[in-house]
């Protein structure tokens, strides 16, 4: 049984049975979304992996067939994850069968050509391309509006069940193979997203959209949570060349739909050039992080705060938030291809010092943060991350226990692999408690089903286990007034008896609480959105795709894309 990575020399260490830092027997599955500190609008602390290749595939619905998992401690074959956005041009009937083939096969697609252009870039007189507003992307078809959107779904609609609000639809001719979608952002009234060569605002209360956003490249990366004043910084490709490298930070306030600065990130090296980029906001800073180092840009006016910090030690990735921690990676010179020693740092954003250091034992790496208030880290080992365990942290960064797994599978749903380190659901903590969703198996009907465990955080051993109902899954999100929240995903029934939606669990665990129900005639709708994404914000839902692809042009533009839900 291999040792996760523990901290370094910290007050009250304790392990399980056996020796410190120990594993003890049963099974992790590998986690796919993991939930740092509950955040706002139903999303936790979100981290990621380590900067990995392009081309990582995404994750399918909740509680639906997903890539393999990795057992906690033992040898198993890495979780894999959806395309990235695939570089390449010509128009494919079959891309939607393509990708879906290409995900459950873990394989890498990247397609070869050009794009698909959806319009010329604009040019300052330097001849440099610059974002600007233009005319909304293309309306799904004549009549169709939010607001028609959701009275479609809810027809046959119970008593006790939330209204669907509003529908977006795709509307937005892409290139082969999808685009990913980043985001959703909360703002005052405002619901916004980025996804190929476009960011565009809805209103929070009826869908209707804002404003809309030209951007003069691919995004290639986006934070999880904006600023507190609403302004965000996305990732955009150099230019629309196949194969340009991630290397533009851009600027946007959500409120009004306005481009601010922008700036290029220094890459240099293959590693550095070929690694993901992992952005995280905490207050007015914006951290730019990759393989070797990380950038620090003030978000009110772009000035570049920090890069490279002294010594070997430089992370790779923070979380968004109140708190920024870092995954440090500890090289002996930022060319050496072996994994180094890792750390997990609470660092000042504005200024890079540390504030706390826990050292990972070593062979061990970061993974992603489920929580940062208090500190819950998962923690990978081996070439492929076939090894999985998690460290509870106190809030000053010593090590204080690891969850004792028994006999259970867990699974937490996160991003892309190398990508952000905070962008889970399936885990949450508070000062008590950590709340782990188990792996979906298949119940006695034969559909696929989970339970949430409760683990002590002082001792890591689990104290309740809650079932999801009958061929539906339940996922952590975050921890409010001394409840979890969940999501319940729908079942996947022609006729479906309930929709799912957000539930609650008191400390003791007990029967779940519906906090509102999602209507059983939008289930056929949330179980289309592919790779989703859920928040739950001032007593409303949202659950967003993370990827949009279709069979045909048709198909694409009239996919729904965003479906809010609440009373």
């Amino acid at each position: 049984m291999s040792q996760p990575p523990p901290q370094q020399g910290g007050p009250g260490e304790q392990g399980g049975f056996g020796a410190p830092f120990e594993p003890q027997p049963g099974v992790y599955g590998a986690p796919v979304p993991p939930q740092p500190q509950p955040g706002p609008y139903g999303q936790s602390p979100q981290p990621q992996p380590r900067p990995g290749p392009y081309g990582q595939p995404s994750r399918p619905p909740y509680g639906y067939p997903q890539p393999p998992t990795v057992p906690y401690g033992h040898p198993g074959s890495p979780p894999s994850s959806p395309p990235d956005e695939p570089r390449g041009g010509g128009r494919s009937r079959g891309r939607g069968a393509a990708l879906v083939a290409a995900v459950l096969a873990g394989v890498l697609v990247i397609g070869a050509g050009v794009w698909f252009a959806v319009g010329g870039d604009d040019a300052d007189d330097d001849g440099k391309s610059v974002a600007k507003e233009s005319a909304a992307p293309k309306k799904p078809g004549p009549g169709v509006t939010p607001a028609a959107g959701a009275d479609e779904l809810n027809k046959g609609r119970k008593d006790g069940e939330a209204k669907v609000r509003w529908v977006e639809k795709n509307g937005v001719d892409l290139p082969q193979g999808g685009a990913r979608v980043r985001g959703p952002w909360f703002t005052g009234d405002i619901v916004a997203k980025a996804m190929y060569r476009t960011a565009s605002g809805h209103s929070a209360e009826d869908g209707t959209r804002k404003w809309s956003l030209r951007l003069p490249a691919d995004v290639c990366a986006a934070p999880t949570l904006p600023s507190p004043d609403g302004k965000v910084v996305i990732g955009l490709r150099a230019d629309t060349s196949d194969g340009a490298p991630c290397d533009r930070i851009q600027m946007i306030d959500l409120a009004t739909g306005k481009a601010g600065w922008t700036a290029t990130v220094e890459r240099t090296g293959m590693q550095d050039g070929l690694s993901h980029i992992v952005m995280a906001i905490n207050g007015d800073v914006v951290t730019v992080g990759r393989t070797t180092l990380t950038d620090a840009y003030r978000i009110s006016d772009g000035e570049h705060l920090w890069g490279t910090l002294p010594g070997t030690c430089q992370p790779y990735g923070l979380t968004s938030g109140d708190i920024a921690l870092a995954a440090v990676d500890c090289r002996k010179r930022p060319s050496d291809d072996d994994v180094g020693d890792e750390e997990v740092r609470r660092i000042d954003p504005a200024t890079g010092r540390t504030v706390w250091t826990y050292k990972v034992k070593k062979g061990w790496k970061v993974d992603r943060f489920y929580s940062v208030d208090p500190p819950v880290v998962s923690l990978r080992q081996g070439e492929l991350n076939e090894k999985w365990a998690i460290a509870l942290l106190n809030p000053d960064g010593t090590y204080r226990a690891q969850p004792v797994p028994g006999k259970e599978n867990f699974e937490v749903q996160c991003g892309e692999p190398g990508e952000n380190l905070d962008d889970c659901i399936g885990a949450a903590a508070d000062s008590d408690t950590l709340y782990l969703a188990t792996k979906p198996a298949a119940g006695a009907d034969g559909e696929l089903t989970n339970s949430v465990v409760a683990f002590d955080l002082g001792t890591g051993k689990a104290t309740w286990k809650v079932p999801a109902p009958p061929a539906q899954t339940l996922h952590p999100m975050r921890v409010e007034n001394g409840q979890v929240l969940l999501y319940l995903t729908p079942p996947p029934t022609k006729e479906a008896l309930n929709g799912g939606g957000i539930m609650a669990l008191g400390p003791q665990g007990g029967a779940l609480r519906p906090v509102l129900r999602h209507p059983a005639s939008a289930a056929k709708a949330v179980i289309g959105l592919f790779d989703p994404t859920v928040r739950f914000v001032g007593g409303r839902s949202l659950i967003s795709s993370g990827y949009i692809t279709a069979e045909t042009d048709e198909e694409e533009m009239d996919l729904r894309t965003m479906i809010a839900f609440g009373d």
